[in-house]
C-alpha cells in the first residue's frame, strides 16, 4: 500500500521520536531517518532536535512535526527500537505497519522497575567500589549508599517538577551517609570514589558524549544545548558532594585512584581499612554489569552481553593504558568496540550495536571522571576527563568509518 505524503511524514516523525527516546544523538537519528525515506522512496527531508522531529516534503515544503514523549526507555527497549529502524530500511517490516511496531516498542514493560532500579544502583556501586579498589568499608558503605541512592530516584522521579534537584539530592545524601560513617568510626580521609560510585547511575556521560559526536558532526546547537545542560548535571553533582563534605566534616582522599589504571597500585593498611585484592576487580566488573543491566532494563540476554563486553574492555585497558596512557588507551577501545558492535549487529541481529556499545561506554565511565575532577577541584583532573571525552568522539568517529566498510546489515529477530 502506498502511503500519502501526509502520513509518511507523520510515521517518519513518529519513529524519530521513539529513537529520541531511545536516547541515540540527533545526528544519529537524522541519518537513520534520512536513509529510511530514501528505502521508502519519500521525497522529504528531516531535521532533529532533542526532543522534536520535523519532516517537511522537499517540493511544498509541508512540514509535520512530532515530540518525543520524553519517557525514558529500558535498554532492551532501545535496542529493539534500534532493531526495528533498521528493519524497516531494509524492508524487512512494513513502513506502513509502524504504528503497532512502536506501539509494541512503547508498551514493553519491565517486571518490577524500582526493585530493579534499587538493586542495580547498589550493584552499580559496590562494582565501581572494588573496581577502584576503595577500602572496604568504603566499598560497603558505598553499596549502602547506591541502595539509598536508588530510593531517591525512585522516589524524586515520582514529582516531576523535583527532578532538576535530583543530580543534587542524591550526591549529597550519598557523600553525607559516607562521610558520617567515616567520622563516626574514625576512619580517616574518604576516597573518591566512595562517594561518586554511589551516583554513578545518574551521571550524564552518554548525554555529554552525544553532545560531542553532535558538535562533531556539526550539529551545533544541539551539541552545545545538550554539553551544557550535562556540565551543569556535573555541577549540580559535584556541589551535592561538596555540600555532604561540609556538613559532615569530611576530607576526601586525593591520593585514591581516579583511574583504573591507578587502582593496582593503592596501597592499604589492615582490617576495613585494607583494600581489596587486586584480583577481585573482576568480581568487581561482574557486580558493574549486572547492575547496570538492572538499572537500566536489559534483560537477561543484554545483561550477558554487557558482561562479556566489559570484561573484554577492561582486561584491554589494564593492559593497554599503562603503556600507550588513559586517554589514548580510552579512543583506541572505543573505536575497536564499536566497530564490533557494528559487526556483530551484522552478523547477530539479536544483539543490536547500541546494546554492545553501550555497557564498554559505562565502563569507560567518562562522566564520571568528570564528576571525580570536579569534587576534588583539580584541574588536571579536568583535563583528563576533558581530554577523555575527546578521545571517545574520535574512536567513536573512526570506528564508524573502519565499520562503513564492512559487510551490509543482516536481518533477524530483536531481543
Amino acid at each position: 500500500m502506498i502511503e500519502s505524503p501526509a502520513r509518511t511524514r507523520l510515521l517518519l516523525g513518529d519513529l524519530g521520536a521513539l529513537l529520541l527516546d531511545a536516547g541515540l544523538s540527533v545526528t544519529e537519528v537524522h541519518t537513520r531517518l534520512s536513509q529510511i525515506a530514501a528505502s521508502v522512496k519519500a521525497p522529504v527531508t528531516v531535521s532533529v532536535l532533542p526532543k522534536e522531529v520535523f519532516v517537511a516534503d522537499a517540493a511544498s515544503g509541508e512540514t509535520t512535526t512530532v515530540q518525543a514523549a520524553g519517557t525514558e526507555l529500558s535498554m532492551r527497549q532501545t535496542a529493539i527500537a534500534n532493531r526495528l529502524a533498521e528493519r524497516v530500511r531494509l524492508g524487512l517490516d512494513s513502513f506502513a505497519d509502524l504504528p503497532e511496531l512502536i506501539g509494541d516498542v512503547r508498551r514493553i514493560t519491565r517486571r518490577r522497575p524500582d526493585m530493579q532500579m534499587v538493586i542495580g544502583s547498589a550493584l552499580v556501586a559496590a562494582g565501581l567500589a572494588v573496581l577502584f579498589r576503595c577500602p572496604w568499608w568504603a566499598v560497603v558503605t558505598s553499596t549502602i549508599a547506591g541502595l539509598v541512592v536508588g530510593v531517591c530516584v525512585i522516589v524524586i522521579r515520582r514529582v516531576p517538577t523535583s527532578v532538576a534537584i535530583l543530580p543534587f539530592v542524591v550526591a549529597f545524601v550519598s557523600t553525607s551517609l559516607v562521610g558520617t560513617t567515616a567520622q563516626v568510626f574514625g576512619l580517616g580521609p574518604v576516597p573518591l570514589y566512595a562517594v561518586c560510585a554511589p551516583v554513578a547511575v545518574l551521571v550524564p556521560g552518554a548525554l555529554i558524549t552525544n553532545a560531542l559526536l553532535e558538535l562533531t558532526a556539526a550539529d551545533v546547537v544541539t551539541g552545545s544545548s545538550r554539553l551544557m545542560y550535562g556540565v551543569i548535571m556535573l555541577g549540580f553533582m559535584a556541589a551535592g558532594i561538596s555540600a555532604g563534605a561540609r556538613l559532615t566534616d569530611t576530607r576526601l582522599d586525593e591520593s585514591s585512584a581516579r583511574k583504573l589504571t591507578e587502582a593496582p597500585g593503592l596501597t592499604g593498611h589492615l582490617g576495613w581499612q585494607a583494600h581489596p585484592p587486586t584480583w577481585l576487580s573482576w568480581v568487581g566488573v561482574v557486580f558493574l554489569a549486572v547492575g547496570v543491566g538492572a538499572a537500566f532494563g536489559a534483560g537477561f540476554r543484554l545483561s550477558a552481553v554487557a558482561l562479556a563486553v566489559m570484561t573484554g574492555v577492561y582486561a584491554v585497558l589494564t593492559v593497554l593504558g599503562p603503556v600507550i596512557g588513559d586517554i589514548q588507551a580510552t579512543g583506541v577501545i572505543a573505536c575497536i568496540v564499536f566497530a564490533a558492535s557494528q559487526a556483530v549487529e551484522r552478523r547477530t541481529p539479536a544483539i543490536p550495536s547500541v546494546a554492545f556499545f553501550f555497557p564498554a561506554f559505562l565502563l569507560l565511565v567518562p562522566g564520571t571522571v568528570g564528576l571525580v575532577a570536579l569534587a576534588a577541584s583539580d584541574t588536571n583532573g579536568i583535563a583528563l576527563a576533558v581530554g577523555t571525552f575527546v578521545s571517545l568522539c574520535i574512536g567513536v568517529k573512526v570506528g564508524e568509518f573502519v565499520s562503513a566498510i564492512g559487510l551490509p546489515s543482516r536481518s533477524g529477530e530483536a531481543p
